[in-house]
């Protein structure tokens, strides 16, 4: 399996094991897509796919209904999508992608965690380079299909690597390339139950034992923040 692949098995964060703050996090991401392609989901792929992701997380439908109203009420505050870069101590590099209604409070909030665990919050686009931007695509398995056949006609839709887990398939491709790689799963009928973006790390850093428990601690406390969305890291999980 592939690099990709086992980083997000050793680093799947805690927050989607909570069930509320699945729904908090899937009702921000849905009232964001309809701000931006509006609130039907058969003219909207991404509120298509959040649809489906919500339905297989049990999200009772007058959370998304809400989420969905929000997104047309001129009275609501506007999410914005925020991501954040720093360093926390050991020298482990941090992503933090955020939906926020007020950045200034947000900002304030990453700022404080990180210096109070040893860390700092870096500039814009100073980690990029550290990190691989990747599209993740997780669809059932489909009857009489198999993994290569299908790896070697998504390859030409910017997917990379393939793998199985469980009773489904984790798909891989560059960030720019959501769109046709959703495209084609749908065209060709497989069930797309979760769609995301994450960042891979080009190279991990290995701490002791210790040093990782410190990270944890500062991450925890990043992920309990009910304006993160997601949280990235360069630190491998074991020496």
């Amino acid at each position: 399996m592939g690099r990709a692949f086992e980083y997000r098995k050793a680093t799947k964060m805690k927050r989607w094991g909570n069930m509320a703050r699945v729904f908090t996090k899937l009702g921000k991401q849905i009232t964001i897509a309809v701000r931006e392609s509006g609130p039907d989901a058969d003219t909207n792929p991404r509120l298509r796919v959040l649809m489906q992701q919500a339905k297989k997380e049990n999200m009772p439908k007058d959370n998304v209904e809400r989420a969905i109203k929000k997104a047309t009420s001129r009275d609501e505050a506007d999410y914005k999508e925020m991501v954040y870069e720093g360093y926390g101590p050991h020298g482990i590099a941090i992503v933090v992608e955020t939906a926020t209604d007020n950045p200034t409070r947000t900002v304030a909030n990453i700022r404080s965690y990180l210096n109070r665990h040893g860390g700092s919050l870096g500039t814009s686009g100073s980690l990029e380079f550290l990190f691989d931007h990747k599209s993740v695509f997780h669809i059932a398995k489909k009857e009489g299909v198999e993994l290569d056949d299908l790896e070697l006609e998504l390859i030409d839709f910017g997917v990379d690597e393939l793998v199985e887990d469980e009773d489904e398939i984790v798909l891989y491709g560059e960030y720019t390339s959501y769109s046709a790689i959703q495209k084609y799963l749908e065209e060709h009928g497989y069930e797309i139950t979760t769609a995301e973006f994450e960042r891979i790390p080009n190279d991990l850093k290995h701490l002791t034992e210790e040093q990782r428990a410190s990270i944890h601690k500062l991450l925890e406390k990043i992920e309990d923040d009910d304006d993160v969305q997601n949280v990235f890291h360069n630190m491998a999980e074991e020496d």
